[in-house]
């Protein structure tokens, strides 16, 4: 039955035979913020328990105390029964533990081939057997249903491509006990229905599956068990079959609430940005990305662009944002051609993107949360060689209040921030720049129903106030959120243009997508 965790639910070693792996009154600290409170969790054998929960809630720092990244403060593991002590990733995997991290730990300069077998080369008498490797890597793509050629370079894959390389390292290693973290997070629909199929093939055989996802319908689909964290606090598990959306959404924020809806009570103003006819080539094959697109954005309107994998989002935003090079068409923003702009100059000029892919191109892993709070305002407090430290400061304190940051302070380490409050700073650090037009590739990748809301909210305040507001999305949902017009792509073209009075239904099939049972 359902079960509402209290400080006298039974812990200790499990009696149940079932149970592979279970933390026991697990805590962690990071000096004065205590990420985890004395969670007790429980892995089923063969089974899929799905662990819900806003960012910051502790998901990801326990799934890193299980898989040996990180160390509990006090509480203990139990593995089949035996208590044990994982020091390192490479002790977990000795025990048939593995980990599918929400940010990609792959290393972009070095083939498939090679990331996949990083640090546990196949050897042979005369060296490592790269023939080998390379055949393994070809088996790992025909099962997750992709073309992909095991000495492609990392860095030349699309983000939906990289994450099935770190889907394909996890499954090389044969692991009693996988851990995905949000690993659906850059997949089209298809490549989701196949991962569900390789999810299910792994039950068969055994293996124990821990997720984690914030498509909350989607994790829905193949959860076993539930389990509900807040607060660094298990606060309610329960098996599936009694559980439902509302549920985890009631568990994990006190309430069932919407992602908003259109802003109001505003007037749209005269045309903010307009694409005529742009043409994007594409980067990985002949033929065009994006083929005569024609798009005009008021001011005060938000757009949202939705469409697969392929679809021509991506280029679209990264064109107008100075990124991409268009071979034909004409970028306006408020009647004035900006093709020829810099990146820089399309910045102060009023034009900013906040990038799909955060670690690699929204944060400086080596900055604090403030300094990549301002880095793109740096123009505003500097001159020459001097920087107004005071006007800094308080760029960084209001971008931290505006988008609601969770952090230690400006200070802090950008990588101690959960991802959905590094998303945030990637936002926050465009809208301080005070732009007329702002372009969101999937602005709600790795956030929580919460944050998601809050992130959409600011869009439209920001909408109220004039500011043109475009966001890419491929969660449908995402579509009926803020958005007064619905753009959707397919194949570089606009398929169809709703409003917002308009079905899930009839968005997802104009991008020639099904609803995935």
């Amino acid at each position: 039955m359902t079960t509402q965790v209290t400080d006298e639910t039974p812990h200790g070693i499990p009696d149940d035979p079932e149970i592979v792996l279970a933390a026991r009154n697990v805590a962690k600290s990071f000096g004065a913020v205590q990420a985890l409170k004395g969670v007790n969790f429980d892995i089923r054998r063969g089974q899929v328990t799905t662990l819900f929960g806003e960012n910051g809630a502790g998901k990801s720092t326990l799934m890193k105390i299980l898989s040996g990244v990180q160390r509990p403060t006090t509480g203990e593991l139990i593995l089949e029964g035996r208590p044990v002590e994982i020091n390192t990733t490479v002790e977990a995997r000795d025990l048939g533990i593995s980990i599918i991290h929400q940010e990609l730990s792959l290393a972009p300069n070095m083939n498939v081939r090679d990331n996949i077998f990083m640090g546990r080369e196949i050897r042979g008498p005369g060296g490592v057997n790269f023939a080998e490797e390379e055949r393994q890597t070809r088996a790992l793509m025909k099962e997750l249903e992709e073309d992909i050629d095991p000495l492609t370079k990392v860095e030349d894959l699309r983000l939906g491509q990289q994450q099935i390389v770190e889907i394909a390292r996890a499954l090389s290693v044969n692991s009693r006990i996988l851990i995905m973290d949000e690993p659906t997070s850059a997949l089209s629909a298809s490549e989701v229905e196949v991962l569900f199929k390789v999810i299910n093939d792994l039950k068969t055989k055994g293996v124990s599956l821990v997720y984690i996802s914030h498509h909350l319908e989607e994790a829905l689909t193949i959860t076993d068990h539930a389990v509900v964290l807040r607060d660094g606090v298990m606060t309610a598990y329960a098996p599936r079959n009694e559980i439902d959306l509302e549920w985890i959404v009631r568990n994990m924020v006190g309430e069932n609430f919407d992602l908003g809806s259109p802003p109001t009570g505003h007037e749209m103003g005269a045309p903010a940005l307009e694409l005529k006819g742009l043409t994007v080539p594409a980067t990985a094959s002949a033929g065009n990305a994006v083929d005569g697109l024609d798009l005009t954005v008021r001011a005060g309107e938000v757009v949202c662009i939705y469409g697969l994998m392929g679809a021509g989002r991506t280029e679209t935003m990264e064109c107008v944002a100075g990124r991409l090079n268009a071979t034909k068409g004409e970028i306006l923003l408020h009647g004035q051609e900006v093709s020829h702009l810099s990146i820089a100059e399309r910045i102060a000029a009023g034009l900013v993107l906040v990038p799909e892919d955060r670690q690699r191109d929204g944060l400086v892993q080596t900055m604090t949360v403030g300094r990549n709070l301002s880095l793109a305002s740096i123009g505003n407090f500097t001159k020459g060689f001097l920087t107004n430290l005071r006007a800094e400061a308080g760029i960084i304190d209001r971008s931290i209040r505006e988008v609601t940051v969770k952090t230690d302070g400006p200070g802090a380490a950008i990588g101690s921030l959960s991802g959905g409050n590094q998303q945030k700073v990637v936002i926050g650090k465009m809208l301080a720049t005070k732009p007329s037009v702002i372009l969101l590739d999937e602005p709600s990748r790795g956030i929580d129903i919460g944050a998601k809301a809050e992130v959409f909210r600011i869009l439209a305040d920001h909408a109220k106030d004039g500011m043109a507001v475009v966001y890419s999305t491929s969660e449908v949902g995402e579509c009926l959120a803020i958005a007064h017009r619905i753009i959707v792509m397919r194949r570089g073209k606009i398929a169809a243009e709703f409003t917002h009075d308009v079905t899930k239904e009839a968005i997802m099939a104009a991008s020639g997508e099904s609803l995935v049972a």
